[in-house]
């Protein structure tokens, strides 16, 4: 049933419509008693009208309420207004993800944040034993504060139970949109189910981890992954399609498109085993230089790295030739000192000086004096008769 601004279910007031699904209408309310805002999913009437299935439904709501995480939007509870059942949930502000990424693909350093939250959460529920089954980008929100939040945690098991219906039922899957039921238009969450769910097999937390695969690499690229006009030719994509790696941007890390290909993998046994792991790599791939040059991304390395090799190669070729002038300064001998002088001789002197070519005659240091070397025997004689050399 469609409610107006003003109607009320039990002491919750409709603020307005935030939306429609194939699990039911969605609205904003007041919660009168506590004074703040909720959402309330109105339960679709192939719920309401079978006792069975409201019961499982609600067992089910029930252990979704005990999951407590950050990334996580609440379940406050399941109530009944005259004789219509509703979900109370936490009121989460913001756009979804779908939205965000109808203006193009994320960059990189917006898209591995996301991915991690995401990954945390299906993290969380897995280790509690609840599986998302129906993990798309309608079914995240991104709040203003840049915190993620994922919506509708396990509700489509409790909508269908263990067994459910083929997926190729349109009438009867969980994980369709009521819009996708008319011709053209690709159906709900067709596009996001993995292999082992699109041939209406029983599925495991290893269906979100494909789910997560396909949601990260959509992000990166700005591109559905699957997609066709029907649901059964969307259906045959995820079956037989093989994704483009090249449409990856050239920034993305080595450690994320490895994380891509095992979360994709079409074999439930060789595919990526745990979210957990899923987490740790998103970190390691922020945190690796390969993804980080000061706070630039894998384009910022390539456009970059050319000048920094180039600028390093001329600060060695610089030093290398500043040393060898250095160092071959001071190998070099030094040039003596030349000193000029002259001297003045008595006219009355008997000999001419040839200081080059005659080897007895010295010059002191300081110019002032000149010797003439004599040989022994002359210096003897000269002091026997009494005579002193000059």
């Amino acid at each position: 049933m469609a409610l107006s601004p003003g109607a009320r279910l039990g002491h919750y007031e409709v603020l307005g419509s935030l939306g429609a699904g194939g699990m039911g209408e969605v609205y904003r309310a007041t919660d009168t008693q506590l004074g703040r805002d909720v959402a309330l999913k109105v339960l679709p009437p192939e719920v309401t009208g079978d006792a069975e299935r409201l019961a499982r439904f609600r067992r089910e709501a029930q252990l979704l309420a005990s999951l407590n995480h950050p990334h996580i939007a609440a379940i406050h509870g399941l109530e009944q207004a005259d004789g219509q059942p509703f979900l109370v949930l936490e009121l989460v502000e913001g756009e979804t993800l779908q939205e965000r990424m109808a203006r193009g693909r994320i960059p990189l350093d917006e898209a591995l944040p996301i991915a991690r939250q995401i990954a945390e959460a299906l993290e969380e529920a897995h280790e509690h034993g609840i599986v998302h089954r129906d993990l798309k980008p309608a079914n995240v929100k991104l709040t203003p504060e840049g915190q993620v939040k994922v919506l509708d945690f396990g509700l489509a098991k409790a909508f269908g139970g263990e067994a459910d219906a083929s997926p190729s039922d349109a009438s009867r899957s969980p994980t369709l949109t009521r819009e996708g039921t008319e011709a053209g238009v690709i159906l709900g969450s067709a596009a996001y189910m993995s292999p082992e769910q699109a041939r209406g097999k029983r599925v495991d937390k290893r269906a979100d981890i494909w789910a997560f695969g396909v949601v990260l690499f959509e992000m990166l690229t700005g591109r559905r992954l699957f997609q066709g006009e029907t649901v059964t030719d969307t259906l045959a994509a995820v079956l037989k399609t093989d994704p483009n790696w090249s449409l990856l941007p050239a920034e993305t890390p080595s450690r994320v498109r490895e994380l891509l290909r095992r979360c994709l993998d079409r074999d439930p046994h060789q595919r990526l085993r745990d979210m957990g792991d899923a987490r740790v790599e998103l970190e390691l791939a922020r945190a690796s230089p390969e993804h980080d040059l000061s706070s630039g991304t894998g384009a910022d390395r390539s456009r970059w790295a050319a000048p920094l090799v180039a600028g390093a190669l001329c600060l060695v070729a610089g030093a290398a030739t500043v040393w060898v002038v250095f160092s071959t300064r001071e190998s070099a001998p030094h040039p003596r000192a030349m000193t000029r002088l002259s001297i003045s001789l008595p006219d009355s002197a008997p000999f001419l000086l040839d200081i080059a070519g005659d080897p007895g005659l010295a010059i002191s240091r300081d110019g002032r004096h000149l010797a003439r070397h004599l040989p022994r025997h002359a210096v003897r004689g000269a002091c026997h008769h009494g005579h002193r050399t000059q």
